[in-house]
């Protein structure tokens, strides 16, 4: 009994209360996920660079010096700005790779949260409210984001096992359900090179979307796949640089409530998390059916 909430900014002048929005919705869904919480927000990419979200249990001692040791070992500059338990590294794009490779080597006890042009991932064990406010995501802002508070089921109420999940360039989900064949499709996924953190059955939609698109899906194709190669209970909201998108299975027993108007399109597991959003009263609301993928990209 999880909650995700989402929100793809089509009005570019209410980007700067991105972060404000989706913190609102994030805390309505508390009651749904109250062991840990966690955002994926998009900002606009910067032409030629790339940004390294990496959480640490011990950022004083992980992220002293942290950029300027990164930057040594790529050859190339690096700038790194603090948040709380994170820390987005902004370094040159043709070196994200190696970049993340290194971070293994330099800080064994750090974790790469998140890689790409646009994404930033903030994630922790604690309650909705609290995990907006150490990160402050309240003042961020960007093009597109979604959010998750989760109740685990699966696995143990840690930092790795909080939502979003990101296991490819700019890419993340959120899931409100249960797997019942992840260890098989876990094993497929490795012995094709993908690698995973934590046992959590999220963590394996997330590879496998990853996994399709790196074998020339698009996001959509991606998505329709999940429906045919993943058993179980879920709801999918994925994130990609360009738009998100949406998918149940066919039987679709965990809840979903869509709103789209001229400015934006939102998701939420139910509509009390949409209720404050700006002409929500005169948007097109409807409950996503089963078996069938939406997504919107600029």
């Amino acid at each position: 009994m999880c909650g995700i909430v989402g929100l793809f900014l089509k009005d570019p002048a209410l980007e700067p209360k991105l972060g404000a929005m989706l913190t609102e919705m994030l805390i309505t869904m508390t009651d749904r996920g109250p062991d840990s919480a966690g955002i994926a927000i998009y900002g606009h990419p910067v032409r030629g660079q790339a940004k390294l979200t990496v959480q640490s249990p011990e950022p004083g001692k992980d992220f002293k010096s942290l950029a300027d040791d990164l930057a040594a070992v790529i050859g190339a500059p690096v700038t790194g700005d603090i948040k709380d338990t994170h820390i987005v590294l902004h370094l040159p794009a043709d070196r994200l790779e190696e970049a993340r490779a290194a971070i293994a080597t330099l800080r064994p006890s750090a974790t790469v949260m998140s890689a790409g042009e646009g994404i930033e991932i903030y994630k922790e064990v604690g309650l909705p409210k609290d995990v907006a406010a150490r990160f402050g995501l309240e003042k961020m802002s960007g093009t597109h984001g979604i959010g998750h508070t989760r109740m685990a089921t699966e696995s143990a109420v840690t930092t790795a096992g909080a939502h979003p999940f990101s296991t490819g360039p700019d890419q993340c989900l959120v899931h409100n359900g249960s797997l019942s064949n992840h260890n098989s499709v876990r094993r497929v996924l490795k012995r094709a090179g993908m690698t995973f953190r934590t046992e959590n059955d999220t963590e394996v939609a997330a590879a496998f979307l990853t996994h399709k698109m790196h074998e020339g899906a698009n996001l959509g194709e991606a998505m329709e796949a999940t429906l045919t190669d993943l058993d179980g209970f879920f709801t999918f909201v994925v994130g990609t640089r360009d738009g998100f998108g949406v998918v149940r299975d066919p039987i679709a027993c965990k809840p979903a409530v869509m709103a789209e108007t001229d400015q934006y399109v939102a998701f939420g597991s139910e509509y009390r998390a949409m209720v404050n959003l700006p002409g929500i009263e005169t948007a097109r609301v409807w409950e996503p059916e089963p078996a069938t993928v939406y997504f919107w990209e600029r």
